[in-house]
């Protein structure tokens, strides 16, 4: 039986049923920046059933780094809802699932640290990382999302866009599981 805890406990199995998590914020700290695209895929017996995607408008302007590495510029977001009003949208969506990412903490870190910025209850999911999964099964220098994408023949297309990387990420551990799912029996 999986545990469920407040920290989003890491699991270890290869379920079939999860819904996949991205964002794109504009920089790394969860406390200073901001959430500017929020993407979910939910699979279901390994096959994606419906996808949630929004842009989100920030408080702050979009710098020109990450204009140049997302292609979410400043004038893209102008109406877009703010992030308070798309979390009750997205909370909905992802329900009690397992959620899948990659560096799967970084995405979470900024969704608890909204949630609880903006007075929602926290999540309480368990999570898997194909980051983590990449480093322990595949020997490769680096276990960027990029880097396992072309490990597995993955297209990278539109990289750097939340739900181009939900797909990607999903890509990513069908491969892993295909290959590695039986090692944990």
């Amino acid at each position: 039986m999986i545990q469920k805890d407040l920290i989003n406990t890491d699991i270890t199995e290869f379920p079939d049923n999860y819904t996949v998590v991205d964002i794109e914020t504009t920089g790394l700290s969860p406390s200073k920046d901001e959430i500017i695209e929020i993407s979910a895929l939910k699979v279901r017996a390994g096959k994606i059933y419906d996808e949630f995607s929004q842009l989100i408008k920030p408080q702050a302007t979009i710098s020109p780094f990450i204009t140049h590495l997302t292609g979410i510029t400043n004038e893209i977001v102008a109406s877009s809802p703010m992030i308070q009003e798309i979390l009750p949208k997205f909370i909905k969506f992802v329900s009690d699932d397992i959620i899948l990412g990659h560096n799967i903490k970084f995405d979470l870190n900024f969704i608890r640290t909204n949630l609880e910025n903006f007075g929602f209850e926290p999540l309480s999911n368990n999570s898997i990382d194909t980051m983590k999964l990449g480093r322990k099964y595949c020997k490769l220098k680096s276990h960027s999302l990029k880097n396992l994408a072309i490990h597995y023949n993955v297209s990278i297309e539109g990289h750097h866009r939340a739900l181009n990387d939900c797909l990607i990420t999903h890509n990513i551990y069908q491969n892993i599981k295909k290959q590695f799912a039986e090692l944990e029996v």
